[in-house]
């Protein structure tokens, strides 16, 4: 199948972990097509280039959402009435979110217990959102842009008179033109899908699923191929937006926290809500969705797959380790409090004083930097470099290392220099460094935050954040206990490799993929070069099991389904009379079905039928026809007039005649179905109402 690959800020950039998800499940899943649909989040992202491409990848587009480009759009009086119509309507339902709980979330965003005012509340907002949502979406696509109009004063005021309104948020009331300047900067950006052209039948409206690899704004385009072309959608998430967005913004004003975190909680809303399916990372996400209104039914967990083969030396030689060193390794920010790391092991020093501490890892960005150096100069002042004797050159217990040096080629090799790895971190979303260091089979003391405790189940022990003397205790307590050591080392190794490798992570979306196409109505007929149609052209239910060429592709009728129209769907040969021993007639002449219908049948054996669909006048519905080798004939569907659905006319591999044919209750017709002799035989269905 061909799949629509939505990120924002990861693949195919070089960007660390979620591009490397993202390649191992392309390279995994060789039988299918994808296309990757990629926003970049700045200009060093995308000068940083691409990683390798795997073969399976079709073809790359790219967008930015960090430059201010004029798309040169100008609006005449009237579609500039239907946009501040709509982003008034957008506006309006975020100044009317009900206030952030306690626990940091909107609470309109929650799943309300029906029958309650709040509910109905929530509800309504919601769908004025989604409303307001696909309203500038088709703007964007009749008029060619958004965003001069969503950077224009008109957007600014609606955005005021939103404030501004009576039943408005007292948050939201208390924006000034600073901070509505801000939001409206950020809508645009947030937005700039909507005015992307990936969502025609040459884009997104060609795929069969759109998988995002992430909520938020990379879902948008996601959420339009759904609401244009039908197509189902995936989305995946190791980190929730809504969570990340409360996290990343602590020093805006409470207007603009407020008015971005609606708008965040409406998108994920929306997502979860026109999702097929969604694919927490682990169960802290899970919950995190759950609390942003997921239906339960939705859910399903799938853990990140990490490639083993790296750390598999590390984790088959746990020997080699020196057994007083602590390592830790990861990216250098104040997210990772290395502060308390540093003051648990002024204390584990005084308890081991053969202890030593490798941090490993680059800072993040300038804010680590700095962090970085507040570090090394807290180490210094806790462990003042103490020569052995007189003669002796002193040294800190505690370095700062990163790997790519001779002493240090890979993270493997930090992680199998230690005899015990320790995470400090007081926010986390899903501990990779952790699944490493399992991999590599070493024993771990880690706070409990983000999932580290589903990670690690009971392989490792946990203490609470922030807790430098709880940190020390823990490490001190397996430095002496090398046994111990041993024995949860290498039940983290074996937990490790059975849930959260490469392999597993593709086999569960492998069986994802088929289990939302086989749900999802056919939208197009795809023939290969020989005429057949290909799988996942139609909903699986209606597949018969055939022997499947793997032909390219030759040609995708659209604009609705083949059967429907007059163009005829080509379709396998019958066998051959000869071949079977068996007479050409398909079944005996005036034989009566259920609901008085009497068929008569007859076909060349060996020839290739060409199969016009017929379609009652007033029916809803059309049955494709479906022919595989093996079948003796090739029956089309059959339509009566009145009928609320077409009636297809099924015929078993070998059977020698056309099988029950139901009819609609209250109708009675008789149908006969001819076939002319020759290799390329015509099959026409006829109906009378009335005749008994």
């Amino acid at each position: 199948m061909r799949i629509g690959l939505l990120t924002e800020g990861g693949y195919p950039y070089v960007n660390g972990e979620p591009g490397l998800w993202c390649d191992r499940l392309v390279r995994g899943l060789e039988q299918h097509e994808f296309d990757v649909y990629a926003l970049a989040r700045s200009e060093r992202q995308e000068a940083e280039g691409w990683v390798p491409l795997s073969p399976q990848v079709g073809r790359v587009r790219t967008a930015s959402l960090w430059d201010a480009e004029d798309d040169g759009v100008v609006y005449g009086r009237r579609t500039r009435r239907r946009f501040a119509e709509c982003y008034g309507e957008l506006a309006a339902s975020l100044c009317a979110t009900a206030p952030v709980g306690a626990s940091g979330i909107a609470e309109t965003t929650a799943p309300r217990a029906e029958g309650t005012g709040t509910h109905d509340q929530s509800a309504h907002e919601a769908d004025r959102f989604a409303n307001a949502l696909y309203g500038l979406a088709e703007l964007a696509r009749d008029e060619g842009g958004l965003p001069r109009a969503l950077r224009s004063e008109t957007a600014v005021r609606a955005l005021e008179r939103a404030c501004r309104a009576p039943g408005a948020h007292r948050s939201a009331r208390e924006a000034r033109v600073p901070d509505l300047l801000t939001v409206a900067a950020r809508l645009e950006r947030a937005l700039r899908p909507l005015s992307l052209d990936w969502y025609g039948d040459d884009g997104l409206g060609a795929v069969d699923l759109c998988h995002a690899a992430s909520g938020g704004t990379a879902a948008l385009p996601g959420l339009l191929a759904r609401h244009f072309c039908g197509v189902p959608l995936l989305v995946t998430e190791y980190g929730v937006r809504l969570r990340a967005h409360y996290l990343t913004e602590p020093d805006s004003s409470p207007p603009i926290r407020f008015l971005l975190a609606a708008f965040h909680g409406r998108l994920a809303a929306e997502t979860y809500r026109s999702a097929a399916l969604i694919t927490p990372g682990n169960t802290h996400a899970r919950r995190w969705q759950e609390r942003c209104g997921a239906e339960r039914a939705k859910l399903r967990t799938v853990h990140p797959g990490m490639d083993a083969a790296p750390f598999a030396e590390a984790g088959e030689s746990p020997e080699c380790a020196d057994p007083h060193t602590l390592v830790w390794v990861g990216r250098v920010e104040p997210a990772k409090d290395l502060v308390s790391l540093l003051h648990a092991f002024a204390e584990i020093r005084r308890a081991e004083p053969k202890a030593r501490l490798r941090i490993v890892g680059g800072p993040s960005g300038p804010e680590g930097a700095a962090y970085l150096a507040h570090c090394r100069n807290l180490a210094a002042q806790l462990f003042p470099d103490e020569a052995d004797g007189p003669h002796a050159v002193g040294s800190n217990p505690v370095s700062f290392e990163e790997t790519g040096g001779p002493e240090l080629p890979s993270r493997a090799e930090a992680y199998a220099s230690g005899a015990l790895v320790v995470l400090s971190s007081v926010v986390e979303g899903f501990p990779a460094g952790l699944v490493e260091a399992m991999f590599c089979g070493r024993a771990t003391v880690s706070t409990d935050v983000g999932a580290v405790v589903e990670a690690i189940g009971g392989t490792g022990l946990v203490v609470p954040p922030r807790n430098p003397r709880a940190l020390a205790e823990a490490c001190v307590a397996l430095l002496r206990d090398p046994e111990r050591r041993a024995r949860l080392g290498a039940a983290a190794r074996a937990r490790a490799l059975e849930l959260f490798t490469v392999e597993q992570n593709v086999a569960a979306f492998r069986g994802i993929y088929l289990d939302i196409l086989s749900r999802t109505p056919a939208r197009r007929v795809v023939l290969d070069d020989t005429g057949e149609p290909l799988p996942f052209s139609v909903p699986a239910e209606a597949h018969v099991p055939g022997r499947w060429t793997d032909a390219k592709v030759r040609a995708v009728v659209r604009g609705g389904p083949a059967w429907a129209t007059d163009t005829p769907v080509r379709a396998t040969a019958a066998r051959s009379s000869e071949d079977d021993g068996v007479a050409g007639s398909g079944g005996s002449e005036g034989s009566e079905g259920p609901g008085g219908l009497g068929a008569s049948e007859s076909a060349t054996g060996g020839g290739r039928a060409a199969v016009p669909a017929a379609v009652a006048e007033r029916a809803g519905a059309a049955v494709p026809v479906w022919a595989v080798e093996g079948a003796r004939t090739v029956v089309p569907a059959s339509a009566v007039e009145g009928a609320r659905t077409a009636v297809p006319v099924s015929a078993g591999e070998g059977a020698g005649a056309a099988g029950p044919v139901p009819v609609t209750e209250g109708v009675r017709a008789t149908a006969s179905i001819s076939a002319t002799e020759g290799p390329r035989a015509a099959a026409s269905v006829s109906a009378t109402e009335g005749v008994r």
